[in-house]
């Protein structure tokens, strides 16, 4: 069981607080290395740079650096936050790192791609009836080979990033929560919150207010994390965060956009509460039709035992 695998090791406070500080000091210096080099180097070669990025630092375009490798270099941490929490689980949890996934002894990777593919054609009706409906809002941005190298490198690699948060948040961090409150409504609106709030620095909520942005992050999480909950594992929640990084990479962008890549289309307008909205509707069919899909029993998904 998902929440009860947590019982199978060592749960005290401080074993989770050095993971979250090591994994932040990673992410942080070997994960951020690469990038940061790059941007110094080219800083320091026109200093004037920094003038032109035009409040969004992460737009690596300003700085001369190709924005499929820039994707590449702004992942890099999240793979390297990945394989930290991989290398400490056991030794500081007694555990096996795949019990964050589901409780069992492997991935159930059928649920992933299915719930991917889901999430994509949501995503692309949602895209349809935005440009159909306001046409004049979205111009094409991009139709050259860089395009190709885009969607290679975004399926290649995104995955890494969203499984690192899933793992994080919905897997790590919940199934902790879950031990010391007993229950599964604080470990949601826990994780659900800190999830948010990690994403506080990104562009968008400068561009557009933090209490503007942070719910629709809050919402992603609530999200995500009831279907853990339902689904007793997060391959699902794995699936459709994927899948929405994805598809928002190589087919849509926008200027505020905390990954700046060379997509198909770019929006001029963003409207942040009929996005909202719109979140809300495609996360309620969503989560409707996995339940149908994966036949899920409802009754009593909150209890937890824990008397094993």
């Amino acid at each position: 069981m998902f929440f009860e695998s947590a019982l199978q090791g060592k749960n005290t406070f401080w074993r989770y607080l050095i993971i979250f500080v090591i994994i932040f000091i990673a992410t942080n210096t070997i994960g951020a290395l690469p990038l940061i080099s790059v941007i110094v180097v080219k800083s320091l070669n026109n200093p004037e740079i920094l003038d032109s990025t035009s409040g969004n630092l992460m737009n690596l375009a300003t700085y001369g650096i190709d924005p499929n490798v820039g994707l590449i270099l702004m992942i890099f941490p999240f793979i390297i936050g990945l394989l930290t929490l991989y290398l400490l689980m056991k030794p500081l949890h007694r555990r096996k790192f795949i019990t964050l996934f589901n409780g069992g002894g492997r991935i159930r990777w059928k649920k992933f791609f299915i719930a991917a593919l889901v999430w994509l054609i949501l995503m692309g009706i949602y895209l349809y009836i935005s440009i159909t409906y306001d046409l004049g809002n979205f111009t094409i941005n991009n139709l050259s080979g860089s395009l190709v190298w885009l969607i290679i490198i975004a399926i290649l690699l995104i995955p890494f990033q969203t499984t690192f948060e899933e793992l994080l948040f919905r897997g790590y961090l919940m199934q902790g929560a879950g031990a010391w409150f007993r229950n599964k409504w604080l470990p949601l609106i826990i994780t659900s919150l800190l999830f948010g709030l990690m994403h506080s620095f990104n562009p968008e909520i400068k561009e557009f207010g933090f209490w503007v942005m942070i719910p629709q992050y809050v919402t992603f999480g609530l999200v995500f994390g009831l279907i853990t909950i339902f689904d007793n594992g997060i391959e699902i929640a794995m699936g459709a965060h994927a899948a929405n990084n994805v598809f928002l990479s190589v087919f849509v962008t926008q200027k505020s956009s905390a990954l700046q890549t060379p997509a198909l289309f770019e929006q001029q307008q963003v409207y942040p509460w009929t996005d909202f909205l719109s979140l809300v509707i495609l996360s309620v069919i969503f989560i409707a039709l996995m339940g149908i899909l994966n036949r899920w029993c409802l009754t009593g998904i909150f209890k937890i035992n824990y008397d094993s």
